[in-house]
């Protein structure tokens, strides 16, 4: 099933560069390799041709069939026999490109990919110093909560690079204040390496702020996502990781509702997965405040009170972050050989699979 949603994943991509890709626009690495290799095939041919020809005029053998097969009448269907022969012509001159590596110079351009733009808020706080045993953490001597959290986050990612998914994540790590630890941004390796370093205990020792306030850190990340003018989109969300410890239900004048309001307004759901071990549903006191109002975001809140309950949040966070972003995306140089190697492949692939698997197409013609 996963290979299946991962050639979907690369043909939706592929057919994304196909129609924005022009011809005029095409640059060529290796444009004489590409002319070489076209005028030897084409020596190659006409040699062959006029080999085939000598040969059929120096020899007089053949088979010997009854007059009366002159008088059948030819049926119609006999070019289709050419038809795998047509699928390796067609494919040349996608090979003869990939040769040439063609490569488009700086552009700009609006592209669609499966995903979502995600914003990841860790709570770094004193109360995510209690324990929370977990596999996930195993790298970890200390089993506190945190880490766990942080594990979770990066198993996350993990877990939409794997579903083909091209995400747009944001990481913000909070306390009492929130602080970005990496704005929105579409490389996986930087967003897993910022989760590696605030993993780190030397860090998290150091980390300045003790209290949680969650919803200085929804403020904060519905400010980012209006920073990068995503405001107005669709496929946005939240995701926040904190153990719930959190009574401050008014923060700077404004309610938790009205908080939740601003994200509403943009369509950005909430989701809260609720790390505090041996803590289930309605055990810790603030779950009474914040499960209602988070579901009431359009999201959902997860309470995490063992790590299988973590798993199966993750689980159904990647089912529900599905669909599409666009986004403008910046090129200085950008090859384009694999789209036309890919293609040269897929004519070569079918014109094989039909002569060796049907047996109309390996008939003399």
């Amino acid at each position: 099933m996963n290979q299946f949603r991962m050639l979907l994943t690369l043909m939706r991509q592929q057919t994304t560069e196909w129609q924005g890709l022009r011809l005029r626009d095409l640059q060529f690495t290796h444009l004489s390799e590409g002319r070489l290799v076209l005028f030897g095939l084409l020596a190659l041919s006409v040699f062959l041709l006029v080999a085939r020809t000598l040969a059929r005029r120096g020899t007089r053998h053949g088979v010997v069939l009854p007059a009366l097969l002159r008088s059948l009448p030819q049926s119609r269907l006999m070019g289709l026999a050419h038809i795998p022969t047509v699928f390796f012509v067609l494919g040349l001159p996608f090979f003869l490109m990939a040769i040439a590596d063609p490569f488009t110079a700086l552009i700009s351009k609006e592209v669609s990919m499966p995903g979502r733009r995600i914003g990841l808020l860790i709570d770094a706080s004193l109360s995510m110093r209690s324990p929370f045993t977990a596999k996930m953490n195993m790298r970890q001597a200390t089993d506190a909560a945190f880490f766990t959290t942080v594990a979770a986050a990066d198993q996350f990612v993990q877990m939409r690079i794997k579903s083909g998914y091209r995400d747009l994540i944001s990481v913000v790590e909070f306390g009492d204040q929130p602080y970005i630890i990496m704005p929105f941004t579409a490389d996986y390796d930087n967003v897993r390496l910022s989760l590696s370093l605030i993993h780190d205990p030397t860090e998290f020792s150091t980390f300045p702020d003790q209290g949680t306030v969650i919803g200085r850190a929804i403020d904060e990340m519905v400010g980012l996502f209006k920073a990068f003018e995503f405001a107005e989109a669709s496929g946005n969300m939240m995701i926040i990781f904190s153990d719930g410890e959190d009574s401050n239900y008014k923060v700077g004048g404004k309610s938790l509702s009205e908080i939740l309001k601003s994200a509403n307004e943009l369509k950005i759901p909430v989701y809260l997965v609720r790390i505090n071990y041996g803590m289930s549903a309605g055990k810790n006191i603030p779950d009474e405040v914040w499960q209602p109002t988070i579901n009431a975001s359009g999201g959902r809140f997860y309470p995490v009170a063992q790590e299988e309950d973590l798993l199966a949040a993750l689980v159904d966070l990647n089912k529900r972050a599905t669909g599409s972003i666009e986004y403008k995306t910046y090129t200085s140089q950008e090859p384009r050989y694999a789209s036309f190697g890919l293609m040269a492949v897929v004519f070569w692939v079918v014109g094989a699979a039909l002569k060796l698997t049907v047996p109309y197409f390996q008939r003399l013609s």
